[in-house]
């Protein structure tokens, strides 16, 4: 159940029955992706960015985006821009922090490369064991998945402000979706869960208090961001938004314990999850219980338990 590297990587929970459910919003979600990033000149720039976008890994929170506005009454073609917003950084995060964990540097490795090894040997002996290094396979060399990582952060904030529509009547909910995305992702979000991943990893896995903190700044707080954005675009009410963003911060802890960081899926670690999984289940109950699609969304710490 834990993960065979000590890099942080998300991970799609199980959906078991309700499979169909999620699997049809991660077919809409990429299929609204592939309708705005195609490959067209220039090839070097939007090859890349196509081949990024479709190749990383998963995470649950742009679902959870979707799934939370149909929850609270709104229509799934309202949240399909923040959802694609939300995998955009996180794919431009993700490449950001494994571009250098390679075995088998890409063509355009270089010079840059060379540097990206010797930066990779900087965070320690637990960075540096081929054992412990993610199965990442790299099209491009780090050089250019620097620079790609940068042109798709922007893309992402664009397709937020393209949900506009012309009379700008939902502005307002927006600016608060971008308000949400820019901090989950930004200095205080992942960014501090990977300057405190190397942190965890220098202890040595012991520190578990900053374990949690790690994955609830690294995935916690991206489906927080995912399971808010969603309500607010589906003009949930007030308790609505914030129950939604507590369920999503437990489910984005709960993955993060179970498949993330932790080498070692121990008692104590099992006691943290069965626990956040009881608020988790409170908030949904809190404000949803009865409601349709309660079932599914619960089934994401259900089944992630399994």
């Amino acid at each position: 159940m834990c993960s065979s590297s000590s890099f942080y990587r998300p991970m799609v929970a199980k959906m078991g029955q309700n499979q169909s459910y999620w699997a049809s919003i991660e077919s809409d979600i990429e299929a609204h992706l592939k309708k705005v990033i195609s490959i067209e000149p220039p090839e070097s720039v939007f090859e890349p960015m196509h081949y990024l976008t479709f190749t990383t890994p998963k995470s649950t929170a742009p679902a959870l985006c979707v799934a939370a506005c149909e929850l609270v009454g709104g229509d799934r073609g309202q949240a399909m821009a923040a959802a694609s917003a939300i995998h955009l950084m996180h794919v431009a995060t993700y490449t950001h922090q494994h571009m250098q964990m390679t075995t088998e540097p890409g063509p355009e490795l270089g010079q840059d490369g060379i540097i990206a090894e010797l930066q990779a040997k900087a965070l320690g002996p637990a960075h540096i064991e081929p054992k412990l290094k993610p199965d990442i396979k790299h099209k491009f060399g780090p050089n250019i998945e620097l620079l790609t990582g940068d042109a798709i952060m922007p893309l992402a904030i664009e397709l937020l402000v393209k949900a506009m529509n012309p009379a700008r009547i939902n502005s307002d909910k927006i600016l608060r979706v971008i308000i949400e995305v820019t901090r989950a992702f930004g200095s205080q979000g992942v960014v501090e869960g990977q300057y405190r991943e190397i942190e965890w990893t220098q202890s040595g896995d012991k520190n578990e208090e900053l374990l949690v903190h790690v994955c609830k700044k690294k995935e916690g707080e991206i489906h927080a961001c995912g399971a808010t954005c969603g309500a607010i675009l589906g003009d949930g009410s007030d308790e609505e938004v914030e129950s939604l963003r507590k369920y999503g911060l437990y489910v984005g802890i709960i993955q993060g314990i179970i498949n993330g960081i932790g080498t070692n899926y121990n008692k104590r670690r099992e006691k943290r999850v069965n626990e956040l999984r009881v608020l988790a289940m409170k908030e949904l109950n809190t404000s949803f219980k009865g409601k349709k699609l309660m079932r599914q969304i619960a089934s994401l710490v259900e089944e992630s338990l399994s």
